[in-house]
């Protein structure tokens, strides 16, 4: 598998996007970022939250209080990333009604083959 693969699967994953998406906003806590994304599970965001930080899209500050605090942010090519990602997911909200009608039409042309 070509490396790039592996970065570009990383950023347009499920919840790669809508991390990037929500640390676009400001830096939350994980039980923050948790809510705003919705739907993830503790362990699926965890490790997305490796995944994004280990590619170098995520910074993750760990504050040594008690009880800790961690916080997640974009670093500078996060935030390149993420601005891409979200581009590129507006753009499918915007078309979604041309989709929608092409699948319409497929889906017909390929019943009356049948």
């Amino acid at each position: 598998m070509c490396p790039s693969r592996l970065v570009l699967e990383h950023v347009t994953s499920r919840w790669g996007v809508l991390v990037l998406a929500a640390l676009l906003e400001r830096s939350y806590r994980f039980s923050e970022l948790r809510r705003e994304v919705g739907g993830v599970s503790e362990k699926m965001l965890a490790q997305t939250l490796r995944t994004l930080e280990r590619d170098g899209f995520v910074h993750r500050d760990a504050a040594p209080v008690i009880p800790p605090r961690v916080d997640y942010s974009l670093t500078a090519l996060g935030r390149e990333a993420a601005e891409q990602v979200w581009a590129l997911a507006r753009w499918t909200e915007r078309r979604l009604d041309v989709v929608r009608a092409a699948r319409e039409t497929y889906d017909r042309q390929k019943a009356g083959e049948a």
